[in-house]
């Protein structure tokens, strides 16, 4: 699957725009499904994250597959590269996701990408949290700033062959230089005009993000927590409109 094909929208999807995904980060199965339909045809992708992996998501994931949604499967891998290439290949042959997160290590980016190989399965390596700032960086042990890890994790996930990065709207523009015009950039920490900044230290609006070189937006309380989940996915379409 090229990274045009990604852009495609579901039959019943035409007001969605395909870059958004809505990150399904609730507690239960049950509230991830009806959160699904109070979206509607607002949204065509949609992220399965760690939270929901513990109570069915790879089940729902399959399921949204099946309902001609696009997921993406925010796992975040990191073990050793034996282990991440058969996980990996595992989760590619499920047909339940589109593209799969790992962190942007040289062994691990390369492991997954041997495992998903053939599949159609796009691998993504996570960069930098969009929670940590420099400083964080710096209680962890890096000797390097934001900007400058980003750049070297996203050579190293060229390096490695990986469809693209995850990372802030603040790294999607060395993101995009780095990486070429069809690169995947997938960008989370996106908090439309008027929303709580929540734990991301890193946070743009929708269009300023897709402007910066950003290919799709990850959106999660603006949208899941708003009073009228349908109405806020589709202002933030209309941020995104043009761009």
């Amino acid at each position: 699957m090229t990274a045009a094909a990604l852009h495609t929208p579901a039959p019943d999807a035409a007001r969605a725009d395909p870059r958004l995904i809505v990150a399904l980060d609730l507690p239960t199965r049950a509230e991830a499904e009806a959160m699904v339909e109070r979206l509607g045809d607002s949204v065509v992708f949609y992220k399965v994250g760690l939270q929901l992996l513990a109570t069915g998501g790879m089940e729902m994931a399959a399921d949204l597959k099946a309902r001609g949604r696009r997921v993406f499967l925010d796992w975040k891998l990191h073990d050793i590269g034996a282990t991440v290439e058969k996980a990996a290949a595992a989760i590619a042959a499920t047909g339940a996701g589109d593209l799969l997160t790992v962190h942007a290590e040289p062994q691990v980016l390369a492991a997954a990408v041997r495992g998903a190989a053939g599949s159609g399965l796009k691998v993504l390596g996570v960069t930098v949290l969009t929670s940590l700032s420099g400083q964080d960086l710096g209680e962890i042990g890096y000797g390097l700033g934001v900007e400058e890890l980003v750049r070297r994790r996203i050579g190293q996930a060229l390096d490695a062959g990986a469809d693209g990065v995850v990372a802030s709207p603040q790294e999607a523009a060395v993101a995009r230089e780095l990486g070429g015009p069809d690169f995947l950039v997938v960008t989370p920490g996106i908090r439309p005009a008027g929303a709580s900044m929540d734990d991301q230290a890193r946070a743009a609006g929708p269009a300023e993000a897709l402007k910066s070189g950003a290919s799709h937006l990850v959106v999660g309380r603006p949208i899941t927590a708003a009073p009228d989940a349908r109405a806020a996915a589709l202002a933030i379409a209309t941020e995104m409109a043009g761009v």
